[in-house]
């Protein structure tokens, strides 16, 4: 099993890769801001339960998972690409109000959940690189399974935490944005889905 030293990294390495925003963060702020943090919050939700499917997989072997599902691992990188790009041309069309009518009900909280899901498996390479990364600090000598699920949770914490932290501060300063404000962040988290969603539309077949 790894020691205190090596998790201490690893928490450091975490906390590294999720504090830069990405896809997941952008839309989580993107709705928090509109629509309050609870919207964001569920966002983080659906993210972790994603996460939690990930290490699933990681702890079942990365390896066997990949050569048995490579061809459905690439037919979901072009959904997920088609989807960041839908959800980049809806923010972008977006007045600054769009889902404030509806935030707060359950069916709309089951939605951003379910949002917040669909966000992290939008790029299934984040599964290969999670299989590059935890390795890392994996002991040979331990049990592989064990370890990469602790590790995996400890990833997952870091997540909630931060990602909860970005939802928190967006909603609070959404309240006082104006429209404008609101449409224009709407319109620059549009466009950096849209340009993630044509560079995952673009990249190589994960299996090459």
């Amino acid at each position: 099993m790894f020691d205190l030293t090596t998790w201490l990294a690893f928490l450091a390495a975490c906390t590294l890769l999720v504090i830069v925003p990405g896809p997941t963060v952008t839309v989580i702020i993107a709705n928090s801001l509109r629509a309050g943090p609870s919207a964001g919050l569920m966002n983080v939700a659906g993210t972790q339960l994603g996460l939690l499917v990930m290490i699933g997989v990681l702890a079942l072997g990365l390896d066997t998972v990949v050569s048995q599902a490579g061809a459905v691992f690439d037919v979901l990188r072009l959904v997920g690409a088609a989807y960041l790009i839908w959800l980049g041309v809806k923010m972008w069309r977006s007045d600054g109000r769009l889902g404030q009518a509806e935030a707060g009900t359950p069916r709309s909280h089951a939605r951003y959940a379910w949002q917040g899901f669909l966000v992290i498996w939008s790029n299934p390479k984040a599964l290969l690189f999670f299989g590059a990364f935890i390795p890392q600090f994996v002991d040979p000598a331990g049990n592989a399974a064990l370890q990469v699920t602790l590790l995996g949770l400890t990833f997952m914490g870091v997540a909630l935490v931060l990602d909860g932290a970005y939802a928190m501060a967006a909603g609070t300063t959404g309240a006082l944005l104006s429209r404008r404000n609101v449409r224009a962040l709407e319109r620059a988290s549009g466009s950096f889905l849209i340009g993630g969603g044509v560079w995952l539309a673009l990249s190589r077949r994960m299996t090459a």
